[in-house]
């Protein structure tokens, strides 16, 4: 059974005899994704993307939706035979290749830390550094996207009005549009806003939707600031697991609801054992029936039962 987030909303209601917020469901949802997200390897929800290194860099960007690695591999640059990467920490590669200026054709890599420019994404170093521009091939595991309906993906050009307080302001909630619980950091500058940084996409938004925030979010001062809302985010509601695995991001999320509830410790055990009864199931599928033929030994495999 096919499972849509106004479908999930009205189960997840409807199991717990109490109506939730907006921003408190979302939240419950995103949680019991990632929780599920990382508890399975499911060769569906895999990626592949390539791109260039050059000679003297040894560092290479994550996407912006990377999980976790399932392979690198590089080649010479114009095609030829790949050559797979051994993941490894960054001191194995800082004492195999301690000099920087040491180059070849790389064979190993290790997940460094946060990119310098995007603290919030990761970056690869190589070992040894290499010593030409060679192709790169990354298959890797991503966060999908999200069941949560029509959440706002991208802002307009701002309005900045006047007589707001100049400052920095965070977790601003955006009001206005058919839509609810988008959250934004907001920048006053000259006494207008000037910049609208979306850190939450709420849901229930359609392009064109006119958002603003209350001034006593802002300083206690001002009028007049808008943004349009440019782009949304699963215009269905729908999403991979609830095509594919609908019972457990139900009771993954009954799992969170509950617990934002402090239910009856009986209620928080029948829900998180069918919990585990539908992870155990999609791990059959992920860890197992999906990876009994992986090449490489070291990676999680279940046997299938």
């Amino acid at each position: 059974m096919a499972l849509t987030y106004a479908q999930l909303v009205v189960a997840v209601s409807d199991y717990c005899e109490n109506t939730f917020n907006t921003t408190d469901m979302n939240t419950m949802i995103k949680q019991a994704e990632q929780r599920i997200y990382n508890t399975v390897q499911i060769a569906n929800l895999r990626k592949n993307v390539t791109g260039t290194i050059t000679s003297g860099n040894k560092y290479l960007s994550c996407p912006d939706d990377f999980l976790s690695v399932y392979s690198i591999a590089v080649y010479p640059n114009g095609g030829g035979a790949y050559t797979f990467l051994l993941n490894k920490d960054v001191n194995f590669i800082r004492e195999a290749y301690p000099n920087p200026t040491d180059s070849g054709t790389p064979k190993h890599y290790a997940i460094f830390g946060p990119q310098s420019a995007n603290e919030k994404e990761l970056t690869f170093i190589l070992g040894p550094t290499p010593n030409a521009t060679y192709g790169t091939e990354l298959h890797y595991y991503y966060y999908p996207e999200s069941i949560i309906q029509s959440p706002v993906a991208t802002l307009g050009a701002v309005t900045g009005g006047s007589s707001y307080t100049n400052g920095t302001y965070l977790n601003v909630s955006l009001t206005g549009g058919s839509g609810s619980s988008a959250v934004a950091d907001i920048v006053v500058s000259g006494n207008a806003v000037t910049s609208v940084t979306l850190t939450q996409g709420g849901s229930g938004y359609v392009v064109g939707n006119t958002l603003s925030a209350a001034a006593s979010t802002v300083g206690s001062t001002g009028t007049g600031f808008s943004v349009p809302v440019a782009t949304i985010g699963n215009t269905l509601g729908t999403s991979w697991l609830g095509e594919n695995f609908d019972s457990a991001l139900l009771y993954g999320t009954l799992c969170e609801a509950l617990t934002y509830m402090k239910g009856e410790p009986d209620m928080v055990k029948l829900v998180n054992d069918r919990y585990v009864q539908s992870i155990a199931l999609l791990k059959n599928l992920g860890d197992g029936k999906q990876r009994q033929d992986a090449y490489r030994n070291g990676q999680v495999r279940v046997q299938v039962s």
